[in-house]
Order: structure tokens, then sequence, then C-alpha cells
């Protein structure tokens, strides 16, 4: 019947799935002792700084690039004793924030698969066959071209863990180092985002040095420059060991406190028996912390939210978009402004037009906020209504009834007096500030003031076609008269024309549906 059937092709697959799960292990296994992995191992006992040049090369075979693993925001751990418990409790401690873990760790128990964990579970047979062969075919396909050389069993683990976190999108990856630290193949990680160090001892002495000193050079080895470090308390010799390797190389090194001085309200439970895991779990702590604390910073610097302290560069025009609309804002919008624009005008590499373009609503006191702006220097102030398009395609979203046009360019034609009045131009038009020897106070600019009905004709008259953005064939061309047209020389000339637009969350909105097109979609 059906169902028999359903489950006799359950079992198939399963089968399936299994044959090709033992096909990798066991094609695996051949990298364990195949001639020219024993023949590598010789050559580069010797030339230990080999060893990270081979794995580069493995890498790059491998369809990878060293600068992607900066994607995988790792966490890198070494240490004699304790290095594996540590980064199982710093990936559990992330998990737990909700955070998607990668895990690299060695020796495995029972089952090669427990090495590469996601989100703390080994990673599934279908899964780790999949990425296995994309890697293996990759590397057996380049071979001879490289003498056929296959990197050794640790080293092809340690690319396929890349490789399997990089396509799982994990938010970070702790890798566990395998033997030593300075040369030990997962040190090819040129950016991690915290180091750390558990206790040491004397392990792997033919590798790393016959006293615990030169073991924690080899230790020290990951530390980076400007990536801050960790260790849990050591005797003095490696203490002072580390701390030279983290002068040396440029980073801070840190111990960690005993776990009885973290401040908790219930008594510290730890997962992992044992009076020595609590040295661990004390570095773990830190870790974690260190990364939340990188993690958040870099939410704080990555976040974008359009219309405040806003940048857009459409070539030679630069618009500089804040939707302050009080006394208070425009303080601080005046200050970011005054603070951006000259670091785009050092780059200019000649004469740059400065333009504000401005309109407030409502009961806004328009004079205190146009008053700030008198120090930034404009070329042009240029006013205009909160209407995107003058013409009947204006976006519905951007209509605002509840304010006549009439009443709108009353407005904008009052803003321009106060400008001009602010300016000194009412009582002295060409009037020059002058002190003795007839030589200016200020360097003079030209100042200039113009009202449009709208904001795209506002924004056309500005770039003077020089913004390919608002020269799409699709925007309609808004005429002006040629005695206007004729006071844009200037902004012709213009190596560079910098843009404020100010005074309404509204009038950034509008400019930004010409501006931005993908806000329109």
């Amino acid at each position: 019947n059906s169902s028999e059937t359903s489950h006799a092709t359950v079992r198939l697959l399963s089968c399936s799935i299994m044959n090709v799960f033992q096909d990798a292990v066991c094609t695996l296994n051949t990298l364990q002792t195949n001639a020219s992995a024993l023949e590598q191992v010789k050559r580069e006992r010797g030339h230990p700084q080999l060893q990270l040049q081979a794995m580069r090369g493995f890498l790059q075979r491998a369809g990878l690039k060293v600068d992607e693993l900066d994607r995988l925001n790792i966490i890198h751990v070494t240490g004699t004793k304790g290095k594996g418990s540590t980064c199982a409790f710093t990936e559990q401690i992330l998990r737990n924030y909700g955070f998607r873990t990668g895990f690299y760790s060695s020796p495995h128990l029972v089952q090669v698969r427990e090495r590469i964990r996601i989100n703390g579970q080994p990673i599934g047979k279908e899964l780790f066959t999949k990425y296995f062969w994309q890697v293996y075919c990759r590397l057996e396909e380049t071979k001879d071209a490289h003498g056929g050389s296959m990197p050794a069993y640790f080293r092809f683990l340690t690319i396929l863990a890349f490789h399997i976190f990089l396509q799982e999108k994990v938010d970070l990856a702790v890798f566990e180092v395998g033997i030593g630290g300075a040369y030990d193949c997962t040190n090819i990680i040129r950016r991690p985002w915290v180091c750390g160090i558990s206790s040491l001892g004397i392990d792997h002495t033919s590798i790393l040095g016959d006293t615990i000193e030169k073991i924690a050079w080899q230790k020290g080895g990951i530390f980076k420059p400007g990536v801050p470090a960790f260790t849990v308390k050591q005797s003095d010799g490696p203490k002072m060991v580390l701390q030279e390797r983290a002068e040396e190389i440029g980073c801070s090194l840190s111990v960690c406190p005993d776990l009885e001085e973290y401040q908790s309200e219930d008594s510290l439970r730890l997962g992992l028996a044992g009076h020595h895991q609590r040295s661990n779990a004390s570095l773990a702590l830190q870790l974690s912390h260190t990364w939340l604390q990188r993690h958040f910073l870099t939410g704080l610097a990555e976040t974008e939210w359009p219309g405040r302290n806003q940048t857009l560069k459409h070539g030679p025009v630069t618009y500089f978009l804040d939707g302050a609309h009080t006394t208070r804002s425009m303080q601080a919008c005046v200050h970011w402004f005054n603070e951006i624009a000259p670091q785009h005008e050092r780059n200019a590499g000649g004469p740059v037009v400065r333009v504000l373009l401005f309109n407030a609503t409502g009961e806004r006191d328009c004079g205190a906020m146009l008053k700030l702006l008198v120090p930034c220097l404009f070329d042009f102030a240029v006013f205009c209504p909160n209407i995107t398009e003058a013409i009947a395609t204006c976006n519905a979203d951007q209509q605002n009834f509840n304010v006549s046009v009439e009443n709108m360019l009353t407005r904008c034609l009052d803003n321009q007096q106060s400008w001009r009045v602010l300016n000194g131009q009412e009582e002295k038009p060409e009037a020059e500030l002058l002190i003795g020897g007839g030589l200016p106070l200020v360097a003079e600019r030209h100042r200039d003031t113009l009202v449009f009905p709208c904001i795209l004709s506002a924004l056309q008259w500005i770039s003077q076609g020089r913004d390919s953005v608002l020269s799409d064939p699709n925007k309609c061309v808004i005429p002006v008269k040629p005695s206007i047209n004729a006071k844009a020389a200037l902004l012709r000339e213009a190596v560079n024309i910098h843009v404020l637009i100010t005074g309404s969350l509204h009038l950034v909105g509008g400019a930004l549906k010409h501006l931005d097109p993908a806000l329109n979609s």
C-alpha cells in the first residue's frame, strides 16, 4: 500500500544520506595519513611560518578569501587547559542572547561533525556532506597545479568550518585553537573581535617549546593589533611573556577577575563541574561582554535614519539633510554641518558653493532658526513650500491640504525677507564689512536668495543639471525665467555644490523623494 511505499522511500533516502556521509568521512580520513600530508608536516616543522602561508593557499584554492573571514565576528581562544570549556561557556552565553552561533573545536568524541556546531548542535549529516564535497572538490580540482598537495586533516576541517559558517550566515563564530597559537592554522584569522588565553601548562613541547615561557610566546601569537585580549591568572613567567607579546603586537591584555568578584543576585552555578571551571567561566564572561559591547557599538555606528544628519553624494553635488524644526534641533544641525561640510570641502580641489534650502511649517520660529544658520556662510539661500512637484503628478504621500499654496508661498517670501535682514542686505545691499587698510573682515561670499514654487524646481535649479538622479528624463523639468538662470553661473562654475536641506521633516522627505529613488519603490 501507499503507506508502506512511503516508509520504504524514507528508508532508502536515509540509507542514501548515510552512505554519502560515510563516503565523505572516509575521504576526509585519507587526509590523516596520505604521503603528501606526512611530507608536508616534516617539511614545515623547521619553518613554522610556512604553515600559515600554506593555509592561505589552501583557503584560496577552496574559493575563500582571508578578508571574508572578518565577516564571521570571531572570538579566538587558545590555552593549554580549559580552552574548549571557555569556548563552550562563551558560545552558550551569546546563544542565550539570541545570536546565531558557530563553534569550531577539537577533537571530537564520537563523530567528526561535533567539531563544527551551529547554535550549539553538531552540523547535520546532510549539511556536512554537502559542504564537505563543495570544499573537497575545489581542492581536488586544483591539486595538480600545486604539486598534488592537499591540506592535512585539521587544516581541511578548519577551512570547512570557515566555509560552513559563512554559508550558514552565523552572527559570530567561536574558534578554538588546535595547537599553540602563532602558527596554528586558525591563526589566518586577521581581525577577531576579541582573543582569550586560558590556563597555560607544559604540552606539545616538540612543537611549542620545552618551557612554559616558550609556550606562552606561542599562545600569545593569536593577539592582533587593536583587538582586546584577556587571560586567566598565570604564573609570573608566562604572564610577563604574554604582556610583552601584547605590547609588541599592539593590543590590550587584561587579567580576568576571580568568579567570586562578579556581582550576582543569585549564587553562580556552572553547567560544567569542577573548581577549575571557575577561571574558564570568568574568561568566557569577559570574552562575551567584550563581544557584546563591540556588537552594540557597531550597531550604533551603522544606524541609519533617513533625513537625520544624512549625507547623500551625487557626483559634484552633495546634499546634507536634517529635519531640524526647532531652535534646539537647529543648533545641533548647524554644529553637525559645520563639522562635516569642511571635511568634504578639503577634498574638493577647487571652489565649493554652499546652498541653503529651507522651509518651516506651523508655528515654528523661522527667524530664530534662520539666525542660527547665518554663520554657515551660504552663497545662496533658497526657499520653497513643502510641495514635491508643482504639477498634477504630485505625490499623494507628500500633499498637505491643511495649508493653502498661497499661504505656503507667503511663508517662503517672509523667510526670504528675514534672511536678507539677518544678512544685512536690506539696509546695505552691497556693503562689505571692512577693517583698517580696507581688507574684508570676513571673506565676502556671494549671497543671493530665491523662492521656488516646489521642491523639485528648487533642486533642479540648485543642481544645474549636474546631478544625474535629478536629470532623469522621466522627471518633469520645470521652466525657470532667464533672469533666474542667470544667477546660477556660480553653481555651474563651482567644482562642488554643497546643499543643506533643513527646517522641516516634510521638506526633507519631499527632497528625498527626488534624491533617493529607492524610497519610492
